[in-house]
């Protein structure tokens, strides 16, 4: 599978141009795309190409590739972003922030024309919360009562670790990863888990993805939600 996620960072690479500002995703596929985005810009095949990272461990990767790098503060519009997701709907909603990332992979994502979403066939299902649980960022202050009020709406709800320690956010914030099982509406979803003060985000990307791009072993696949 790893060429597989390969051939798709490839593909999805192609819709970079010269001149763009570009979403750099997080986690190992998303890395892929952005290790190609460097090697277009060493060889010539790419120019004036600025990145805008969802993550430390992205800015770090871009920064030794030679991507020059800017802030949200310095372009607000961004052209293209490429990311990976844990789960994809048939309308394209996703869960994601199994790696940890997800304030800065929305906040991204909110401010790109184009959302390229780079999965293997695994990620597909019918619905939400299939598979994965829903990440949702909460402050560390009363994270306990956040917790409360996650199970209160009919989550099995875990503190996220890192070996014997608590998982820190870029941010210095906790997850909560929240098994509701099928999710019938995200939406409403969304809108209970954002209510609650103290929670900083949750993992649920709503209608944010245009484009998504499927590795399976009979090749890779291009989705697009028009």
């Amino acid at each position: 599978m790893s060429h597989l996620k390969q051939q798709a960072a490839e593909r999805a690479v192609e819709f970079i141009e010269s001149g763009m500002v570009v979403g750099l995703g997080s986690g190992s596929t998303a890395i892929l795309a952005v290790r190609g985005i460097g090697q277009r810009l060493a060889n010539g095949q790419l120019r004036d190409i600025r990145g805008i990272p969802t993550s430390v461990v992205t800015e770090t990767e871009a920064r030794q590739l030679g991507i020059p790098l800017v802030t949200l503060e310095e372009c607000r519009v961004i052209d293209v972003t490429i990311d990976g997701a844990d789960e994809v709907d048939p309308r394209f909603n996703l869960i994601k922030g199994g790696g940890g990332a997800l304030l800065r992979e929305k906040i991204v994502a909110q401010a790109s024309k184009r959302e390229v979403i780079i999965v293997d066939e695994s990620k597909l299902v019918e619905k939400l919360g299939t598979k994965w649980a829903v990440p949702v960022e909460v402050i560390p202050f009363g994270w306990h009562s956040q917790y409360d009020y996650l199970v209160s709406l009919g989550a099995q709800v875990t503190l996220r670790r890192s070996g014997d320690r608590v998982f820190n956010t870029d941010h210095g914030n906790v997850i909560l990863d929240c098994q509701f099982g099928l999710i019938d509406d995200p939406i409403a979803l969304g809108a209970q888990l954002k209510s609650r003060t103290g929670v900083v985000e949750h993992g649920l990307f709503l209608g944010l993805a245009s484009d998504v791009i499927v590795a399976s072993p009979e090749g890779t696949r291009f989705l697009n939600r028009k």
